[in-house]
């Protein structure tokens, strides 16, 4: 008599970039009829946290207090700044908190960068003169405004794909008319719906040189907000998110994909509160376009198909939308906040352009976790001022971050 034994291998879960609540509905129904789920969090994990960095979407929507609004006295002092470092004739990697002097200002934005660290996490710097510059001097601008805000600039893309060379500043703009869809991987890189998501790094920064024609509203919420909901009410994906994920490495033949967890608790210290951190980006479990999932690598679990789409759903649900300006100015503390983006369609004149940078203030910074180190490292690890660019037009970026 012989046996034939079934060896039935783990297959991906249906489930694509961009979230589908039905499925999303169903798959929970399903695992909560056939599966024992875990009723208590983690050893040690908070049953919630008590912080201004939890907050819901709609009364930030009914407040202004996280606008900044320079003031004509204030732009002239950061045009002075431009004058100052022009006059040094140094390649623009050199713009930092002293060549780009803000004698008044400095204070104010040093003060601004304790909110992202350890208040809202967020603030909306407002006003910058975009259409009295050139697109140079308005870089030098956004980044010698930024230098107060974290000194330490990051790399949008990892020199070994620029030949020891790294773009700090990206641009976020629909590119789909001059590029062949195939070839992009990145929704930043489209006028496509984003969904939430984090980037890599401490601080995220977006300036808007325009905005568009329609659409393309800016999404913020918060990722302790979101946790406190999952630990009152799903345990279980506390559990899921905070153990092992098969990260896509999109074709990075030395690691095809990484594991590591999507939640990380810090318990509080002598000089540090009790923190948790969510660093994600959908597409990395789901692919998108031109970077569909990679076959050769394990899938996610059902129980990590439902976890993705409960961030996704939780954040959107508890969002604010912010408008956003020409010449507005957001920092966003990345590892407390999801950020997402409406759909948008551009007209000519009216193309949505935004310029990113990803900062790192060493006064105010979070201990970054042991897992992650490698990928913080890849962004702002000995960034010289000699490798540093400044593309003035948007390219097709390679993976580093979101």
């Amino acid at each position: 008599m012989s046996v034939t034994t079934t060896i039935t291998r783990p297959v991906q879960p249906d489930i694509q970039y961009h979230p589908d609540f039905e499925k999303y509905q169903a798959r929970t129904r399903h695992r909560k009829e056939t599966e024992s789920l875990q009723t208590s969090l983690p050893a040690g994990f908070p049953q919630k946290l008590t912080s201004p960095l939890v907050w819901e979407g709609k009364d930030i929507e009914q407040r202004s207090d996280w606008i900044y609004k320079l003031s004509n006295e204030q732009l002239d002092e950061i045009d002075a700044g431009l004058k100052s470092f022009k006059a040094l004739n140094n390649p623009l990697g050199y713009i930092n908190e002293s060549t780009f002097p803000l004698p008044t200002l400095r204070p104010i934005l040093r003060n601004l960068s304790k909110e992202i660290h350890h208040g809202r996490g967020f603030f909306v710097l407002r006003g910058l003169r975009i259409d009295d510059y050139s697109r140079e001097d308005n870089i030098i601008i956004y980044t010698g405004v930024s230098s107060h805000i974290g000194n330490i600039r990051g790399r949008q893309q990892d020199t070994r794909l620029q030949n020891g060379k790294s773009p700090v500043i990206s641009h976020i703009k629909d590119i789909t008319s001059t590029v062949e869809a195939e070839k992009i991987g990145a929704p930043s890189n489209t006028a496509d719906k984003q969904v939430f998501h984090t980037d890599a790094g401490d601080i995220i920064s977006l300036l808007c040189l325009s905005p568009s024609a329609e659409g393309g509203e800016s999404y913020l919420s918060s990722s302790w907000n979101v946790y406190n909901i999952l630990a009152k009410e799903r345990p279980d994906l506390i559990h899921t998110l905070s153990q092992d994920w098969p990260v896509d490495g999109f074709g990075n033949v030395n690691k095809p994909y990484t594991l590591r967890p999507l939640l990380y608790h810090q318990p509080a210290t002598e000089t540090s509160p009790e923190r948790v951190l969510i660093q994600y980006a959908r597409r990395y479990f789901t692919g998108f376009l031109a970077q569909p999932r990679s076959a050769n690598i394990p899938p996610i679990s059902e129980a990590q198909a439902e976890a993705l789409d409960a961030l996704h759903f939780l954040a959107e649900k508890h969002r604010a939308s912010l408008g956003f300006q020409k010449g507005d100015v957001q920092y966003v503390n990345n590892l407390s906040i999801f950020h997402a983006r409406n759909g948008f369609k551009d007209q000519p004149g009216k193309e949505r352009h935004l310029l990113r940078l990803w900062l790192r203030d060493p006064e105010n910074a979070w201990p970054t976790p042991e897992l992650v180190q490698d990928r913080w490292d890849t962004v702002y690890k000995d960034v010289t001022e000699e490798e540093q660019v400044f593309p003035l037009e948007p390219a097709l970026r390679k993976n580093i971050g979101s």
